[in-house]
């Protein structure tokens, strides 16, 4: 009778250590470093819900400024507005791609579409042409868009904890900022 009990006290043991050592697993991540030295360890830590939302802000700021210029790309006739189009293609991908890989890193789940709004505002320049349509994209997708960017990111950048998520931020405003001046200077 003892032999069973010790038996069973044995499996749940050896079961409960299973499990502890699953859990543990699933906390930390191990990798043994390129010159056979000892493992380290390496805590994946949760984004706070502010630093979440100021990645997913990036990211769809991104997202909507590349949509809306690949629109002007096929629809102007303007060479300023296509370069400043270019450029936005460019930048915002760029941007989009280090946004991208800092949430994959923190495990964060990113927009992967224009939000709503604007795709509205896609569909409404897509019936716009000539210079109706060169006045939209940039008082839309150049001025507002990179003042309303522009503000978030200052509003967001005060209250981000994370170092990455925060030298984002950083990085990103001076280029919004450009932007800004460049679609002012051009505007329609």
């Amino acid at each position: 009778m003892k032999n069973k009990i010790y038996k069973g006290l044995l499996a749940i043991s050896a079961v409960a250590a299973l499990f502890g050592t699953a859990s543990v697993q699933a906390e930390t991540q191990t990798s043994a470093p390129q010159g056979g030295n000892a493992p380290q360890t390496v805590k994946n830590d949760k984004l706070s819900a502010g630093d979440e939302k100021a990645l997913k802000d990036m990211a769809q700021a991104n997202i909507n400024e590349i949509a809306a210029a690949r629109i002007a790309l096929n629809k102007t006739q303007n060479a300023e507005v296509k370069s400043f189009a270019q450029k936005m293609v460019d930048d915002h991908s760029s941007a989009l791609t280090k946004v991208q890989a800092v949430a994959e890193q923190k495990e964060v789940t990113l927009p992967t579409a224009p939000d709503a709004k604007h795709k509205a505002m896609a569909g409404k320049l897509e019936k716009q042409s000539g210079k109706a349509f060169d006045k939209m994209y940039m008082e839309n997708a150049g001025v507002m868009d990179h003042k309303r960017v522009l503000s978030t990111l200052k509003s967001d950048a005060t209250m981000i904890k994370d170092p990455d998520v925060k030298a984002l931020a950083d990085a990103h405003t001076p280029v919004v900022e450009q932007h800004l001046k460049s679609a002012r200077h051009m505007s329609m």
